[in-house]
């Protein structure tokens, strides 16, 4: 038997011992924007470096940064001749509480019809940790890799990977690598593989509208001193027109414009409005006019507002005018799109379109740049091979309208292709209440991923 037979075959009996580790992991609530979970951040990274180092990996550490850790590991017993793959992940979640609609405790995971629901199980828990075993199962199971190995894992993707690309600048030498694998993207049907081949990049704001420095009886003062909150309400509407194109001026001048053979290409993985209701509960899809609900998510950039706060919020009523009123925005940007460029045009359409009597701050509180992959690229055609291989279908191609900027990063600074190998779904509902993984898709990943080591060792 090959070495990757033998690694399929030590996966596929070792199927429910991974299947209870990964449980292990998901129960940690390793909520990265939470400083009061900061010990379950690290918990989690101490629990993945001694899962990759019981796997026989000649070393893992936790390595600082500005912020949480990472965990790095590496096995190069593959030689100075083999390629060398860096498979990067997160361990960090985002935050989850019963009362935002879960049906179950969401860092207690529970399996349902052979699906885990927790927090964290898709995103990225359960992709991420499909490569540690992938690990297990060629060293363990064959004595080998047929390539060099070496895993990161972040401990801040949930929080914009603040000190990720500082830590890649510093540690450029220890990264090197031929190609960068991510398991952090989803497909349309669990029978049809799909290679993600282009992320959005983001630029996250903060608007902060403030008027009187106290909060005012609304009868004496209502009337005669603008409210912040309807302040912010006329600029929020000012940012769409009735064809819901953001009006803000350059916002849409980088942007590169799909060919007509693009657009038919991407035809075959619309997405039903249908299913879109169905999934979601909405009574209908919404959006920029002109453009298929596919092309909307993947091809085109967005501005949406992620939340809002001003005023009295408990039971009961206050009559109160408040002082101030605040709006989280983002923009997920497409290729060309310039993060900072979008955060100043922005920042001067909300100052040009405030109304008299509040002062308005825009901050940038984050961003990423878009990228895309060539699928020509001889490492996507050993991406393609992988999961006809272990999925027994060729897959299709997406854009994906999240973002990683994480793999704009590895691109620049490793000069080296990164791969997105998703192994999960689309409707793992990851960020939302009732977040879940197919455990068909965890052990299916680790399948191709195991092949694919092969695949692009050639």
């Amino acid at each position: 038997m090959s070495s990757t037979d033998l690694a399929r075959a030590y996966a596929n009996s070792h199927a429910e011992q991974f299947r209870e580790q990964l449980l292990d992991l998901i129960r940690i609530p390793s909520v990265s924007t939470e400083p009061q979970r900061a010990g379950d951040v690290r918990r989690a990274a101490e629990y993945l470096k001694a899962d990759l180092l019981a796997a026989g990996v000649e070393r893992a550490e936790i390595l600082p940064t500005g912020g949480h850790p990472v965990v790095y590991a590496e096995w190069l017993k593959a030689g100075p001749n083999s390629k060398t793959v860096l498979i990067y992940g997160h361990y960090d979640v985002q935050p989850a509480e019963m009362a935002d609609g879960w049906t179950s405790d969401p860092f207690v995971p529970v399996i349902r019809d052979n699906v885990i629901y927790a927090r964290g199980a898709s995103d990225d828990k359960g992709q991420a940790f499909i490569h540690a075993k992938v690990v297990e199962s060629y060293l363990k199971g064959a004595g080998s890799a047929p390539v060099n190995i070496k895993v990161l894992y972040e401990g801040e993707e949930e929080i914009a990977s603040v000190n990720l690309k500082a830590f890649i600048e510093a540690n450029l030498d220890l990264l090197k690598a031929d190609v960068v694998v991510i398991s952090d993207t989803g497909m349309i049907d669990p029978d049809q593989p799909a290679v993600c081949v282009g992320v959005r990049g983001l630029t996250y704001m903060q608007i902060d509208v403030q008027a009187a420095n106290i909060d005012l009886h609304s009868g004496q003062f209502g009337g005669i001193v603008h409210n912040p909150a309807l302040a912010l309400a006329q600029i929020i509407a000012r940012f769409h027109d009735e064809d819901n194109h953001v009006t803000v001026p350059g916002f849409y001048d980088d942007v590169v414009m799909l060919t007509p053979t693009e657009r038919e290409a991407l035809k075959a993985t619309d997405i039903p409005a249908e299913r879109l209701k169905a999934e979601t509960g909405i009574p209908e899809a919404w959006g920029e006019a002109g453009y298929t609900l596919r092309e909307r998510i993947g091809t085109r950039p967005t501005l949406e507002i992620n939340g809002l706060l001003s005023g009295w919020t408990g039971e009961g009523s206050k009559t109160v005018l408040p002082a101030k009123a605040m709006a989280k925005v983002s923009c997920r940007l497409v290729a060309n799109q310039d993060p900072q460029k979008i955060y100043e045009l922005v920042r001067d359409f909300v100052a040009e379109v405030a109304p008299a009597g509040v002062r308005v701050k825009v901050s940038l509180l984050s961003s990423g740049e878009a990228a895309s992959m060539d699928i020509n690229d001889p490492a996507m055609r050993a991406v393609a091979r992988a999961y006809e291989r272990g999925w027994g279908k060729a897959p299709i191609y997406l854009r994906e309208g999240g973002s990683i900027p994480v793999v704009a990063d590895f691109r620049k600074l490793l000069g080296v292709p990164v791969l997105l190998m998703g192994y999960g779904l689309n409707t793992d509902g990851p960020h939302g209440p009732d977040e879940h993984y197919s455990l068909a898709m965890f052990h299916r990943g680790i399948d191709t991923a195991i092949i694919f080591l092969e695949e692009i060792s050639r």
